[in-house]
C-alpha cells in the first residue's frame, strides 16, 4: 500500500475505527471458550463529555485489552454510561427552567419522558468521544444503568437485601443538599476548608447569670433542644438537671451531662441541635429530647423558626446575628477555619438535616469486603491504596440510598393503604400480600428513587446479565483490572466488591489500578473557573489520538497526578512522525526488492543466515529482543510509562538513529543477498516495533501494518499475536552475546563522542573530517577496522586512522571512551585566529553575566527575601556560566596548540 509523504491522522484514524467495528474486531463471548480477560468501563455520566482525566483512564483501559487480545485471550471490555440521577435532573430541570416551567409542572411521568428524551437526543456524547480515542470496547454489548436488565438486577438486590433486613428506613441525621432538594450519602458530600467565624453566645441561666456556646452555624440555634456539658467538670455541677434560656425564641432548654461534650474545648458547654448535627443527634438520643428541624427542603427557615421563619438560611443567619447583637448576648466573634461538605453535583454547602431516608447495614457486607483485600484477591496497584481502602470499610458507617429526585431507580417498596402493611416487591403488585383486600389501586409506591451507585455498585455482574444465568457470566465473572481514580474508591470501587462477594461469591475483579489525576502545567486541578482545562478531542484534532494516547503515557507515571500542557503532546505527535518516515524508507526499498512476502519476514519465526549477520544486526536484535522483555514485564505490573519509555527509546534511538543510518550504505549496493538479507532483518524488527505500540498507537500502527504488506487486507494487527521473545537455540545461531552488545555500544559512544567534538568547533554536520582511533587493545582495532566503511560513514569523516596507544596526537582534541580515544584534527578546518577571537569573546560576555549574579548571591538582603527556588535558580545559573567559561577557555587552549 503506498504511503503519502506526510501522515494524515484525521483520515486515518476514522477510516480504520469503522473497519474495526465493522469487522467485528471488538467482539468476542464466552464460546470461542480460550483464557478469559474481561474489564468493566467505569460508566462515564449520561450527561459527560470527555475530559482529561477520562481520556487517561480509558487509553490506560485500552491498552491493557489491546494487550491481551494480541496474546490471545479471549477479551471482553464493557461498556456504558451510568444514568447520573442527581446530574441528569439537574441538566433537565435547567432546560425546563428557561422555558418558565418546573419538574412540578410536567408531574413525574412526564417529566421521566422528558429526561429520556435529552438521553437519547444527548446520551451518546461521550461514547462517540470514546470512539475518536480509540477505544477498543465491545460496544455490542454497551449497557446503560436504567436498562431494563440493569434494573432488573437493581430491583433484586434491594428485595434481598431488605428480606434480609440489611435495608431499612428510620429518622437519622443525613447530609441534605438544598438546591437538588436530596440526601446524600457520607461520600457525596466532599469537605473544603473553608475561612468562616465562631460566634460565642451567651445562654442566660434560669436564675441568673449565662453560659456561653460557641457555634459556626447560629442560625441552627432555633433548633436547640438542650446545652450539655461533661458529667466530670466541676465547674458546672450545679448547673446540670437545670434550665437555661434559648435566646430570640426565649425557649427553656435543659443542662444535660454528656461524655460527648470535650471540657477542655471553649466554655466546656456545648448547645444541642438534634435535628441538624450528626453528634447532638447522639446525645438526644441518650437522653430523650425532642429534635425540632427548623429548615425547609431548599433551605430556608420553617414556621419552627419563629420571626425566622421564610429567610434563607444565611439570611436567617445575618438576622439571628443582629438580634443577638442588639440584646447583649453575643459575646465574641473568632476567625475560624473548617471544613464545610459541599454537594458533589452542585457544590451547594450541605446541611446536615434530621429526616426519614433509607439505609443499608453496611458492616454485615463489609467484613468479606476486607478479607477479600487482606488475603491478597483483590490486590491495589499502587499498593498505597490498600491502606485507604481498609481503613474507610473497618470504619464503615451505613449507606442512606434514598434520594429526593424523580430520575433513577424508584424504590420498590409498596405500602397497603388499608391495612399499612409495607413490603418489598419485584414488581408492582396487583394485591396486598398481608390482607388480601386491597388491590393495585390501594397500593402506593415509595417515592424516593434509589442513590446512582446502587445500581454502579452491581456493575461487573449485572452488565453480564445477572441475576439470568448465563455463559458469559459464567466465563468473563470475575473480571481482571479495575482501572479507576482514588476519588471513587469509597463510591464506587469498595461497594463493588461488597456487592461482588454477597451475590457472586467472589470479588469482582482481581487487581485495581488506581491512576492519578491529570493537571494543568502549574499542578492545579483543571476546572471550567479556573479556565485550565484542555478538551481531547481538540487536542485529537491538533495531534491525532495516538499522539494523545502516546504522550500521556510517556508522562504519567503509575499513580502519580499528571502535569500536561498542549506542548506536551508533541511527544506523540513527533515519534509517529519518526516512525511514518522509517516507514517510507523502508517502503521505497522492499518496492525495489519485489517479489518478496513480506508477511514471512514480519513473523516471530525469523530465519536469518548467520553468515550475513554483522555485529550491528546481532546488536539489534538483541535490543530489540530487550525491548520486547521490557514492554511486556511493564504491562503486565501496570507500568505504563515504562512501557512506553521502553518502545519510545527502541524505536527512536535503536532502530531509527543508529540502525537504519548503518543500514543506508549495504541498501544503497545493489540487489545482493546482503540488501535482501537487510530488508527481512529490518521488516522482523519493525513488525516486533508496531506490535509493541499497537496498544498505544493503535490508528498508526494499524496502517503501517498494512502498507509494509505485513499482513492481507482483511487482516489487522489487533489479532497479531504479541512479540516473543528470541529462544536460546536462536540466540546462539545468530550469535546474539553479551560481548557483541557491549562492542556495538561502545561504538555508538565513540561516533557520538567524535560528533560532539564537531558541535563543540561549530564545523558544519556535512565537511568531511580527519578523525584518529588509538583503540585499547589490537582485537578492538581490528572489530574497528572491519566496519571501517560505516564509522567512516556515521561520523561523516574524510579519513580514519586506527591505531593502538601511543601519545594523543599534538593540537587534536579528543574523548576518552570504552573502545579507546577518538582524536579530530582540526587543521585546515577551523580558521583557528578568528574563533579563538570568537571564543574570547563568549568568555567575556559569560563573565559578565556571572558578575550579575554573584553579586546577587553577594547581597545578603536578597538571599534572605528572596523565595528558595529563586536562591536556587541563581546558584545553578553561577555553576553553569562557570562550568561554561571552563569549557570555552578549554577549546581556546586546544585551538592555540594546533597553531
Amino acid at each position: 500500500m503506498a504511503m503519502d509523504k506526510h501522515y494524515d491522522p484525521a483520515r486515518i484514524e476514522e477510516k480504520w475505527y469503522a473497519w474495526w467495528e465493522a469487522h467485528g474486531l471488538f467482539h468476542d463471548d464466552a464460546h470461542r471458550g480460550g483464557e478469559p480477560y474481561a474489564v468493566v468501563i467505569p460508566p462515564p455520566n449520561v450527561t459527560g463529555i470527555l475530559h482529561m482525566g477520562h481520556a487517561l483512564n480509558n487509553v490506560i483501559q485500552d491498552i491493557l485489552v489491546r494487550w491481551r487480545r494480541m496474546q490471545g485471550r479471549n477479551v471482553v471490555w464493557m461498556p456504558g454510561t451510568d444514568h447520573a440521577g442527581i446530574a441528569t435532573q439537574n441538566v433537565v430541570e435547567k432546560a425546563l427552567r428557561k422555558e418558565g416551567r418546573s419538574r412540578r409542572d410536567l408531574g413525574r411521568e412526564a417529566f421521566i419522558e422528558r429526561v429520556w428524551a435529552w438521553r437519547e437526543q444527548y446520551g451518546g456524547t461521550i461514547v462517540r468521544q470514546l470512539r475518536r480515542l480509540g477505544a477498543s470496547c465491545d460496544w455490542s454489548r454497551e449497557r446503560f444503568t436504567m436498562d431494563e436488565g440493569l434494573s432488573a438486577a437493581v430491583v433484586e438486590v434491594f428485595c434481598r437485601l431488605y428480606d434480609e433486613g440489611l435495608i431499612y428506613r428510620g429518622n437519622y441525621i443525613v447530609n441534605w443538599c438544598p438546591r437538588c432538594q436530596t440526601a446524600l450519602a457520607d461520600e457525596e458530600s466532599e469537605h473544603q476548608e473553608t475561612r468562616g467565624h465562631l460566634w460565642h453566645i451567651r445562654y442566660p441561666i434560669a436564675g441568673g447569670g449565662f453560659v456561653t456556646v460557641a457555634t459556626t452555624r447560629p442560625e441552627t440555634m432555633l433548633g436547640d433542644t438542650a446545652v450539655a456539658v461533661n458529667p466530670r467538670d466541676t465547674r458546672y455541677t450545679g448547673l446540670t438537671g437545670g434550665t437555661v434560656t434559648l435566646p430570640l425564641l426565649n425557649r427553656p432548654l435543659r443542662v444535660v451531662a454528656d461524655d460527648y461534650v470535650d471540657p477542655a474545648f471553649g466554655t466546656g458547654v456545648v448547645k444541642i441541635t438534634p435535628a441538624h448535627d450528626p453528634n447532638d443527634f447522639l446525645v438526644a438520643q441518650r437522653h430523650q429530647l425532642e429534635a425540632i428541624n427548623v429548615m425547609e427542603d431548599d433551605g430556608t427557615m420553617n414556621a419552627a423558626a419563629g420571626p425566622y421563619a421564610g429567610l434563607d438560611r444565611f439570611e436567617c443567619r445575618k438576622r439571628v446575628l443582629a438580634d443577638l447583637e442588639a440584646q447583649g448576648l453575643l459575646e465574641k466573634v473568632e476567625d475560624h477555619t473548617h471544613a464545610v461538605g459541599h454537594c458533589y453535583r452542585c457544590d451547594t454547602v450541605v446541611e446536615p438535616r434530621l429526616s426519614k431516608q433509607w439505609f443499608v447495614r453496611m458492616r454485615p457486607l463489609a467484613a468479606p469486603a476486607i478479607e477479600a483485600v487482606r488475603s491478597g484477591r483483590v490486590q491495589f496497584v499502587p499498593a498505597r491504596w490498600e491502606k485507604v481502602y481498609l481503613d474507610w470499610m473497618e470504619n464503615i458507617r451505613d449507606w442512606c440510598i434514598s434520594r429526593q429526585i424523580w430520575w433513577g431507580h424508584r424504590i420498590p417498596v409498596y405500602t397497603c393503604g388499608r391495612c399499612q402493611h409495607t413490603w418489598a416487591a419485584r414488581q408492582a403488585p396487583e394485591l396486598c400480600p398481608a390482607c388480601q383486600a386491597a388491590t393495585a389501586a390501594d397500593i402506593t409506591q415509595d417515592e424516593d428513587v434509589l442513590d446512582t451507585w446502587f445500581s454502579s455498585w452491581l456493575w461487573p455482574f449485572s452488565t453480564f446479565g445477572w441475576p439470568a444465568g448465563n455463559p458469559d457470566l459464567k466465563f468473563y465473572y470475575p473480571t481482571h483490572d479495575l482501572v479507576t481514580a482514588s476519588e471513587i474508591i469509597f463510591f464506587w470501587v469498595a461497594r463493588m466488591i461488597m456487592a461482588g462477594e454477597k451475590f457472586m461469591g467472589a470479588a469482582p475483579f482481581r487487581r485495581v489500578h488506581i491512576h492519578g489525576t491529570v493537571r494543568d502545567d502549574q499542578g492545579r486541578k483543571m476546572s471550567k473557573s479556573l479556565g485550565n482545562s484542555l478538551d481531547p478531542i481538540e487536542i485529537i484534532e491538533r495531534y491525532s489520538a495516538d499522539a494523545l494516547r502516546f504522550s500521556l503515557m510517556m508522562i504519567t507515571a503509575t499513580g502519580q497526578d499528571v502535569q500536561v500542557n498542549l506542548e506536551k503532546f508533541e511527544i506523540g505527535r513527533n515519534f509517529g512522525t519518526k516512525l511514518w518516515n522509517a516507514a517510507r524508507f523502508m517502503q521505497l526499498h522492499m518496492e525495489q526488492a519485489s517479489g518478496n512476502d513480506w508477511r514471512a519476514a514480519a513473523g516471530d519465526t525469523a530465519i536469518f543466515d548467520p553468515t550475513l549477520l554483522t555485529d550491528d544486526d546481532r546488536h539489534l536484535l538483541e535490543r530489540c529482543d530487550a525491548a520486547v522483555s521490557a514492554v511486556t514485564g511493564h504491562l503486565d505490573r501496570l507500568r505504563f510509562q515504562d512501557g512506553a519509555l521502553a518502545i519510545y527509546d527502541f524505536v527512536w534511538s535503536s532502530y531509527c538513529d543508529w540502525y537504519l543510518e548503518y543500514a543506508k550504505l549495504d541498501l544503497a549496493g545493489g540487489d545482493g543477498p546482503r540488501r535482501l538479507h537487510l530488508l527481512r532483518l529490518m521488516s522482523h524488527v519493525f513488525s516486533k516495533c508496531l506490535r509493541l505500540l499497537h496498544p498505544y498507537m493503535p490508528f498508526l500502527t494499524e496502517e503501517l501494518w498494512h502498507a509494509m504488506g505485513y499482513c492481507d487486507e482483511m487482516d489487522s494487527i489487533m489479532r497479531a499475536p504479541w512479540p516473543r521473545n528470541f529462544a536460546p537455540a536462536e540466540r546462539d545461531a545468530w550469535g546474539i552475546a553479551p560481548d557483541v552488545t557491549e562492542y556495538v555500544e561502545a561504538k555508538h559512544e565513540l561516533i557520538g563522542a567524535g560528533r560532539a567534538l564537531r558541535a563543540e568547533y561549530g564545523i558544519a554536520p556535512g565537511k568531511p573530517l580527519r578523525f584518529v582511533v588509538q583503540a585499547r587493545d589490537l582485537e578492538t582495532a581490528r572489530r574497528l577496522t572491519r566496519d571501517r566503511v560505516s564509522l567512516h560513514a556515521l561520523l561523516r569523516a574524510e579519513t580514519i586512522e586506527i591505531g593502538t596507544g601511543g601519545e594523543p596526537p599534538r593540537g587534536m582534541p579528543g574523548s576518552l571512551g570504552k573502545l579507546g580515544a577518538i582524536y579530530l584534527s582540526l587543521a585546515g578546518v577551523v580558521d583557528i585566529p578568528a574563533e579563538v577571537r570568537r571564543i574570547a569573546g563568549e568568555v567575556e560576555k559569560s563573565r559578565q553575566f556571572l558578575k550579575g549574579v554573584e553579586t546577587k548571591l553577594a547581597n545578603q538582603a536578597f538571599v534572605a527575601k528572596a523565595r528558595a527556588e529563586v536562591v536556587a535558580q541563581q546558584q545553578a545559573r553561577r555553576d553553569e556560566l562557570l562550568a561554561t567559561i571552563e569549557r570555552l577557555e578549554k577549546l581556546a587552549r586546544t585551538l592555540l596548540a594546533v597553531e
